[in-house]
């Protein structure tokens, strides 16, 4: 099984694939996100968003601001700001 992850800015999609997990900071916390998670709507914070993608290493990106939803499986993280320096694509 496997998440549908789409992380997108303003100006540009800047990830997506099918991931195992995915981590994230919400105003209330970190949270994990595994496949079949209820479904969720929440605050971004600022900080870093781990995705372990399917079938390569751990992808880290910075955000500041924004929400991330999940339903079905799929996740959608809308960032206002962000910094995908370290990211290996």
């Amino acid at each position: 099984m496997s998440l549908q992850v789409e992380i997108v800015a303003p100006d540009r999609i800047v990830w997506s694939g099918e991931a195992r997990q995915l981590f994230a900071r919400t105003i209330e916390g970190e949270i994990g996100i595994l496949p079949q998670h209820e479904p969720l709507l929440a605050v971004l914070g600022d900080g870093d968003v781990h995705i372990d993608p399917v079938g390569g290493d751990r992808e880290t990106i910075t955000v500041n601001g924004g929400f991330i939803s999940v339903d079905n499986d799929k996740v959608t993280l809308v960032a206002e700001h962000v910094d995908a320096a370290n990211l290996g694509v």
